[in-house]
């Protein structure tokens, strides 16, 4: 790729040269495979197509300045896959086989890795599906794991600025004792409408209501939600919100930096009482937000001044994304090196 790509890139698929992929039949899972296909043959009656039976992660790769390919918390995304396998009886996938496959994936594309110095990163998607036959609603036989790769810019166009949000009452994400805590395609489904609600209303994203009482923050449209409150840094306690592995990462800087962290519900009639709002996930990292708009009472609640990212935001994003490029030391723990 040339250089004036690496700097325009958006957010969005990319071929690259190879993916990986293994099969699990007969009650084990089978050796990795390579392929240079973007496509798969799969059984119409298939789990995945009718009963939903999936599971996704997404996680990223960056280039350092030093030349070594560092991937964030890879342990984290494989432990969220085998949760979600067991919500939704998949076959789960071992650390080991997780582990050897994005791996390995990144190597065979190692030219896709966006340049130190350009905001990209690799995106990798591990996916796993039901591919076994039934009609009845059951769990598959049959199982495939595949990752892809794919090189990406910011999940929103602005990169780190300030977005507007809006409250969406007119629909819910998750149930409460559903899905929600589990990474599964239907989640995003449920949400499609609303966001292309508030994208067509001038809104970035959503911002998610609890099923229940409508009374509380869920998550951001396809993240996380915090505030910040003086030296506190809030995010919600729900059943069904997804348990992001970039919000853990900050609640831990924030502890880190001398901070209180408390995760706790939070209702709406709360956010006006914030310093700073904003969304966090692997996508985004975190994008601050500017306004949130909720159109029950036709009120805007404003955050960031002049229209920049609050102090606390910008510390903990810089700080975070340092670790991820190795600009700073890894004193978490979070990162391997791909050799």
């Amino acid at each position: 790729m040339e250089s004036a790509d690496w700097k325009t890139l958006p957010f969005s698929y990319k071929k690259t040269d190879y993916n990986i992929r293994c099969y699990y039949t007969n009650g084990k899972w089978g050796k990795i495979e390579v392929s240079d296909s973007e496509h798969i043959n799969i059984h119409i009656a298939a789990t995945c197509l009718h009963y939903g039976q999936e599971a996704f992660e997404g996680m990223k790769a960056f280039m350092g300045k030093d030349g070594n390919i560092r991937i964030f918390r890879w342990k984290d995304n494989a432990k969220r896959m085998r949760e979600t396998a067991t919500g939704i009886k998949l076959a789960v996938v071992p650390d080991e086989l997780f582990k050897e496959a994005i791996f390995k994936v990144i190597k065979l594309n190692e030219k896709f890795v966006p340049p130190y110095g350009y905001g990209a990163s690799l995106y990798i998607r591990p996916l796993l599906i039901g591919t076994g036959a039934e009609v009845g609603v059951k769990p598959a036989k049959e199982y495939l794991f595949l990752v892809f790769v794919t090189p990406v810019g910011p999940y929103f166009k602005e990169g780190f600025c300030p977005v507007d949000i809006m409250i969406c009452r007119d629909f819910d994400r998750a149930a409460p004792l559903g899905t929600g805590a589990l990474k599964v395609g239907g989640n995003y489904a449920a949400s499609l409408t609303s966001l292309e609600i508030a994208h067509n209303r001038g809104f970035a994203t959503s911002l998610y209501l609890d099923a229940k009482e409508k009374k509380y923050v869920d998550e951001a449209g396809p993240a996380n939600f915090f505030g910040i409150k003086g030296n506190k840094y809030i995010t919600p306690d729900s059943k069904s919100i997804l348990p992001s592995i970039t919000n853990m990462s900050l609640m831990e800087m924030a502890k880190d930096m001398g901070m209180t962290v408390e995760r706790r519900p939070i209702e709406v009639a709360e956010l006006p009482s914030f310093d700073e709002t904003g969304a966090c996930g692997t996508a985004a990292v975190i994008t601050p937000i500017r306004k949130i708009f909720d159109p029950e009472n036709n009120k805007i609640y404003e955050y960031c001044k002049d229209n920049k990212p609050g102090p606390v935001s910008s510390e903990l994003y810089h700080k975070l994304t340092a670790i991820q490029n190795g600009d700073a030391p890894d004193k978490f723990g979070w990162i391997d090196i791909v050799k």
